[in-house]
This record gives structure tokens, C-alpha cells and sequence, in this order.
């Protein structure tokens, strides 16, 4: 049974689902940097590139977004989602062209220094249904139940989606949770989402380029459509406001989730309910312990995640090969649930502790593949490499938890460390030695971090002498507590 928290602030909001006390996933909104996945644009394409089979389209971001053919509609081609690979798109040359205008939708947020992602595919998702206005098929999520089960659910769909006067009906895709659904329940997400569409049809013909069309639910709404679930016991959020607002949408939208709806009346904080606070504080440090004393470091960089599983201070088992396999076991289940909590995507490569046996590596894969099970988020794991490590992906749609709340180092620029007072002390005495050559002061002043100037004046004091004494100039420190342990200025007076 799973519980779901929301903490709501005109400037951010935040949800916890909470499973068994511990917190296994974290979602944050904030009103000024809210997530483009999901909205709809008119674009005007910017600049077509050939030879990288994709175009730049301005849609009144910060930044261009990037089109690659892959994910341009082709009139007569299924969806991207149910395409076979054997199919070879047209050039995008063919496709677009400069000036033009799009109806385009976000599928991936700027990330970095990257634009945002965009298709051409335009699906818009309900309670119970993708609808895919392009389209004409229907699809049946891979999480339903038997292969008879989806075909009957197809021809129920194919009844329901099917229009009087025979025009087109567009394509859906039912999701998980409609497996249940009565036809009622589904005619009602059909009309919902047909009706959403030709909203968006109707905006784009008298848009320019750069409006926003249509955007995604918020995240408190989000949570109705698709993190509550059967399994969830409680939704509780601290806002009356927000608790009204999102009860009207729950009953008319999703009214078996709207029925968890709790308003949290406690003079605690939610989140202090569950010490939520300090698991986010944990979420972005590198380490995390482990119960058995064993821990991972987990370095997230622009190419990939790294995740190093050691041993610590285990040593609990008979024999050293059941200490490394314990660990892993408990490091696999730890390691899904990171990856939920900080929201981490793309490339991951986790470095186990090297096993000797099979079975050993055979059970610690099946362990990790078994909690990634419960990720709503497409993870694919590709087993152990022939160095011992387990490369994996996972879809990367929005910012990790980490490049949402924090920055890189403004003393350390991201480097993750800084140099030595005494690298920066000998770094001074070459700068002050190679303007000693081009210039004639009648002093040197160097104005630097305390810790700089403190070993300047003691342990490097001979070397700063020498320096004088041989470019035939007086050399004064100055001590500036604002600067940072690499920063230094050299004055020429």
C-alpha cells in the first residue's frame, strides 16, 4: 500500500509516494520553471540540417528546438510508438523546410545546454487513453493481461471509437489502468480527449509561431491521472484550495482517485510526517549507506551515471563471497529506488563488487531487473559486460532532481574540487614572474584568499623572497575573504 504526500506552495509543489514509511519516488514543480513534455506548439522551422536528419524549430523558448526525422509524422506511417524499425524514413529534407510552420509537441525538456526535444506525433493523454489524432489504430498497453484479454479490449475500443457518419476517428492507446474501465468510463475519455484536440485545431489556425497550443496537466493533477493507482491508499495535500480544485477535477475526471482525496489539516508540516525533507537532502549527496554497511557513489555527468556499489564495513557473512553477494542483493533494491528518487535517465553503468560465481551475478541481475519492475519510467537493462558491469538505460524526459534543485559550484565550477593553496600560491609566482618581463611597476600587490596569502607569508615566504629579490621589485599580499581558494588578482602599482 502506497500513501501519496503533496506539499503545495504558490512557488512549488511537491509529491512524495511513500510505500511501507520509506519514500520511493519525489516529483517537484516549480510555477516559473514548470516542464514543457507534453505541450503543444505552433513552431516555425529554423534551419534544416541534412546531414544530421534533423531541423532546429523555434517555438518561443530560450532555445531552438530540435525535430529529427525520426519523430516527424508521415501521412499513411503509424505512430513512432508502434513503428517497426524496418521502416525507412523519408529524408527530413523532404520532410520540412525553412519557414515553415508546425503543430509540434515537447518530448523531451531542455536539458543543459540542449534544446528541447519535439514530434510532429501529436498524442494527448487521458485518464484511461493516449489519443493519437493522426493516427487510426488502436493500441493496447503491454502491461494488460493476457494476449485475449487486449483483443477484446481492442474490439470493445474499436466500438466505442467509431464515429456515425464514418469520419475519422483517430487512434488511442489504452493505458494500464484502463484494463477495468467500463464502456462508460472509456466513451467519456474518447469525447474528452476529441473535444481537447479540436480546442488545439482551432487555436493553431489563428496562432503564430511560438504560441503554446495546449499544455500538459500541472503536477497535483498529474497525480490523479498517473501516480494514483489501485495500490494507493491515501492522497493527502496540506492546500484547502488546492484540495477543492483538485477534487473538482478527480470527480469529474478521475473519480475513483478523486475518493482518496484527503485535505491535511496537521499542525506538523506533511512532510515532516515522514522526515521527506531530509530524504530529498540525502537524494543529492553522492553517498548513500547502505543498511549493511556496505554504500554506493553515484556521480551523475552530462554522458551518463556512474554507480559504484563497495563493501564498507560489512563483513556480517561466513565467507567473503557471501558478504560481496549480499551487498549487491541489497545494493540492486537500493539502486531502483535511487533511480526513482532522483529521477535519474539515460546511459547508467552500475559497478557491482566483482563476483566469482555464476549464480551469484545471475541472482544479483534478477534481483535489480525485479524492483526496476516497478518503475513507471521505461528502463532497459542489458546485463553484465565481459568488465563486470551492468549497463542499463532509462527514459530521460525531464531534469533529474539534482539539476532542478541545485547548481554547479561556483568555486569549483562543477569540477567537484579546486586546487591546492599551494598550486594557486606557485600559480602566482609564474604570473608574477611573466609580468615582470613585460612590464616595470614599482610593485607587485597580490590579492588573494586568506589561505593563499596565510602560506604566502609562511611556508612559501622563501620562495616569495627569492621571487623579489630576483625581478628587483617589492611584493605585497593583500587578503580578500570573497574570493574563492582558486581566485587571485596581481596589481601593478
Amino acid at each position: 500500500m502506497q500513501d501519496i504526500l503533496i506539499n503545495w506552495a504558490p512557488q512549488e509543489t511537491r509529491v512524495a509516494i511513500v510505500e511501507n514509511g520509506a519514500v520511493q519516488e519525489l516529483h517537484v514543480e516549480r510555477a516559473l520553471e514548470r516542464g514543457q513534455v507534453g505541450n503543444i506548439y505552433m513552431g516555425r522551422v529554423a534551419r534544416v540540417l541534412p546531414g544530421m536528419q534533423s531541423a532546429f524549430v523555434d517555438i518561443g523558448l530560450e532555445r531552438a528546438a530540435f525535430l529529427h526525422v525520426a519523430d516527424v509524422h508521415v501521412a499513411g506511417q503509424p505512430h513512432a510508438g508502434s513503428r517497426g524499425d524496418a521502416a525507412q524514413p523519408t529524408p527530413i529534407e523532404r520532410l520540412v523546410f525553412e519557414g515553415q510552420t508546425l503543430v509540434v509537441q515537447v518530448i523531451k525538456d531542455a536539458i543543459g545546454t540542449k534544446g528541447a526535444r519535439l514530434s510532429t506525433q501529436i498524442s494527448i493523454a487521458g485518464r484511461l487513453l493516449v489519443f493519437l489524432p493522426q493516427d487510426d489504430h488502436i493500441g493496447i498497453s503491454q502491461k494488460i493481461g493476457s494476449p485475449e484479454l487486449r483483443e477484446q479490449l481492442r474490439a470493445r475500443m474499436n466500438r466505442l471509437a467509431a464515429t456515425a457518419d464514418g469520419s475519422p476517428t483517430g487512434g488511442f492507446i489504452l493505458r494500464t489502468n484502463a484494463e477495468d474501465a467500463g464502456d462508460d468510463e472509456l466513451a467519456d475519455d474518447i469525447a474528452y480527449l476529441r473535444k481537447t484536440w479540436a480546442a488545439v485545431r482551432e487555436r493553431g489556425f489563428a496562432s503564430p509561431p511560438g504560441t503554446l497550443l495546449y499544455q500538459d496537466l500541472s503536477l497535483v493533477e498529474r497525480v490523479l491521472r498517473d501516480l494514483a493507482h489501485d495500490a494507493t491508499g491515501a492522497i493527502r495535500i496540506d492546500s484547502r484550495m488546492q484540495f477543492d480544485i483538485l477534487k473538482a477535477f478527480g470527480d469529474e475526471y478521475t473519480p475513483g482517485s478523486a475518493a482518496k482525496l484527503e485535505h491535511y489539516k496537521g499542525e506538523r508540516p506533511i512532510f515532516d510526517l515522514f522526515n521527506i525533507d531530509a530524504e530529498i537532502a540525502r537524494a543529492l549527496a553522492r553517498r548513500v549507506d547502505l543498511k549493511s554497511g556496505g554504500y554506493l557513489i553515484i556521480d551523475q555527468t552530462e554522458a551518463l551515471t556512474t554507480i559504484d556499489v563497495n563493501t564498507g564495513g560489512f563483513v556480517g557473512a561466513r565467507n567473503f563471497d557471501d558478504t560481496i553477494f549480499k551487498t549487491n542483493l541489497e545494493a540492486a533494491q537500493a539502486i531502483a529506488r535511487q533511480l526513482r528518487l532522483r529521477n535519474l535517465g539515460g546511459i547508467i553503468i552500475i559497478d557491482f563488487i566483482d563476483m566469482g560465481r555464476e549464480e551469484h551475478q545471475g541472482a544479483v541481475l534478477a534481483e535489480l531487473r525485479k524492483q526496476l519492475a516497478r518503475d513507471r519510467t521505461k528502463v532497459t537493462v542489458s546485463g553484465f559486460t565481459q568488465l563486470g558491469l551492468v549497463e542499463m538505460t532509462r527514459k530521460r524526459t525531464r531534469e533529474s532532481l539534482a539539476h532542478l534543485l541545485c547548481e554547479p559550484c561556483p568555486t569549483c565550477a562543477g569540477k567537484g574540487q579546486v586546487k591546492t593553496a599551494r598550486s594557486v600560491c606557485y600559480d602566482i609566482l609564474r604570473e608574477i614572474l611573466r609580468e615582470a618581463r613585460q612590464f616595470n611597476p614599482r610593485e607587485f600587490r597580490v590579492i588573494a584568499s586568506a589561505a593563499v596569502v596565510e602560506m604566502l607569508l609562511d611556508e612559501e615566504s622563501q620562495h616569495l623572497a627569492g621571487l623579489s629579490e630576483f625581478i628587483g621589485k617589492p611584493i605585497s599580499l593583500a587578503a580578500e575573504a570573497t574570493m574563492s581558494p582558486e581566485q587571485y588578482d596581481i596589481v601593478l602599482l
